[in-house]
């Protein structure tokens, strides 16, 4: 099966889906063969002043196969609204891609609580929501057969697909970034949790942190020169390289890949570890006294502390473009 049809028959919706990786995303999808929901209420970084003409010219310029969707996924009845939409317009929700996100980044000392509200809302809140709405619809369609290639005695759905975009900031870190990263923490064990419940339905979900010139990567103000250099780097990598990495999610050579956490760079694909435990040490006797236990873990896990430096420093160096 050839890139051009891969996909074929499926119904997708990719929320931030016209512009940056989203668009990237669309388009490769549109590209395979796939129906999709360009759900983008054309906002911008912090979320303020929608323009729903953003997904609409997106989705006249794509074709037939796609349609816009503008409401605020934040709201829970506009991510049944989405799903409902790609049920009438394709027959089918089969990929939902959770690429949506806005930026109030501020320091803990200095953040307000309405710009954490938002972002979580927008960032973490949205992806809940839309895949509470479309899991529903994709077991049915799982009882149903739906993708099950002729001859296949498992009879399970194989076309049923969930991919949240995360970010590196979430498990490195970097400065003035408590909301934006505490969200694509929380997108990271929702995958998790989601690939666990939809096992037995044949619906993966996976997890896929990019590096690409996007809005976000603009916005990066630099702390310091590594972290200056890291921005000139990533205004180098174009999204297209995410599309491909998600278009194998999408395609049946994934069908038993779910609950990973992938990183994609330019030509680079990565595959991250996630946190299990790497060392331990137990009291002898009933409990730790407190002199005992602080020399023990300057003893054994001391060497294994995580160095306090952010993402953009960890990844500094020349993409595989």
């Amino acid at each position: 099966m050839t890139d051009e049809n891969a996909l074929k028959g499926r119904a997708a919706i990719v929320t931030g889906g016209a512009r940056g990786i989203g668009l990237a995303i669309s388009e490769m999808l549109v590209a395979r063969g796939a129906s999709v929901i360009v759900a983008d209420n054309g906002c911008n970084i912090d979320g303020r002043d929608p323009d729903p003409s953003v997904a609409q010219e997106v989705a006249d310029q794509l074709g037939e196969q796609v349609r816009a969707y503008t409401s605020d996924l934040s709201v829970p009845a506009a991510a049944r609204e989405a799903v409902d939409l790609a049920v009438e317009e394709f027959g089918s929700i089969d990929i939902v891609v959770n690429n949506a996100a806005i930026l109030r980044d501020s320091l803990v000392f200095k953040a307000g609580a309405d710009d954490w509200d938002t972002v979580i809302r927008n960032n973490l809140s949205a992806a809940y929501y839309l895949i509470g709405a479309a899991t529903p619809v994709m077991r049915e369609q799982s009882k149903a057969g739906r993708g099950v290639e002729e001859g296949d005695e498992d009879g399970k759905y194989v076309w049923g697909r969930i991919i949240n975009l995360v970010s590196t900031a979430a498990y490195i870190g970097n400065y003035g970034q408590a909301s934006y990263a505490s969200a694509k923490g929380g997108l990271t064990s929702l995958m998790r949790i989601t690939a666990l419940d939809m096992q037995r339905s044949g619906i993966t979900s996976n997890a896929v942190a990019p590096f690409a010139h996007t809005r976000v990567t603009e916005m990066i103000e630099p702390a310091n020169d590594e972290q200056a250099a890291y921005k000139e780097r990533g205004l180098t990598v174009p999204a297209n390289h995410v599309g491909n990495l998600v278009g194998y999610l999408c395609s049946p050579a994934a069908q038993d890949v779910s609950g990973q956490l992938f990183g994609v760079r330019g030509r680079e694909v990565m595959l991250f570890s996630q946190p299990r435990p790497m060392a331990n040490i137990v009291a002898v006797g009933d409990e730790w006294d407190s002199d005992t236990l602080a020399r023990t873990v300057e003893k054994e896990f001391r060497g294994d502390f995580a160095d306090l430096v952010t993402d953009l420093e960890v990844f500094n160096t020349d993409p595989k473009v």
